[in-house]
């Protein structure tokens, strides 16, 4: 509920596994890629923001849209905890991640999109900077129901919350979990 309580520094590598209700996928975020952003993920991850939040927007051949809470009172709190723009050091190719934003500079908060194809052509120039990228489960994203398209409302989500969504548009699917992993090799004995 206080956005400006979730300052953890991310790791410099980390993943994260996303439990759903079509499989599971992992994320692999790259600090260095995108810094703010990665650090603001570490957080929503760490702290349970994505439990139970639908994936509200998937359009065929372009993204997978993510990042509203389940709970909007959570949503409405981090409505306006804008990030400031990351500058694009990878390209958006298939299966990398960016957090979305307005046509407007510093406008990222908590929505998050996966390419479903190389997009790098017409969203790096417009700022989008990835910050990871998905390393095991990606036939799950591409399995994720994309009948809606762009139909669900975005400030009803905000009003709403998950239960506009599972009346409205029930074959969304959704992420169940999304946990941080242990760093590889931690609580190896040596």
């Amino acid at each position: 509920m206080n956005p400006g309580s979730l300052r953890a520094k991310a790791p410099d590598v980390f993943k994260a596994e996303f439990i759903t209700t079509k499989g599971n996928f992992v994320v692999e975020v790259h600090r260095i890629w995108a810094p703010i952003g990665a650090d603001r993920f570490y957080n929503l991850v760490k702290n349970g923001f994505y439990d139970e939040a639908s994936f509200f927007r998937v359009v065929p051949n372009f993204v997978v849209q993510f990042g509203m809470s389940a709970k909007p009172a959570i949503t409405q709190a981090w409505e306006k905890a804008n990030l400031r723009d990351d500058p694009v050091k990878e390209s958006n190719k298939r299966g990398y991640l960016c957090f979305a934003a307005t046509q407007s500079p510093n406008t990222r908060t908590t929505q998050v999109f996966i390419n479903l194809k190389d997009n790098g052509g017409s969203l790096d120039p417009q700022g989008f900077a990835p910050f990871g990228n998905v390393t095991e489960g990606m036939e799950v994203v591409d399995k994720l129901y994309s009948g809606y398209g762009n139909d669900p409302d975005q400030g009803r989500i905000t009003a709403q919350g998950k239960p506009y969504l599972d009346k409205s548009f029930p074959k969304l699917d959704s992420i169940k979990t999304a946990k941080v992993l242990p760093a590889e090799g931690a609580g190896d004995k040596k």
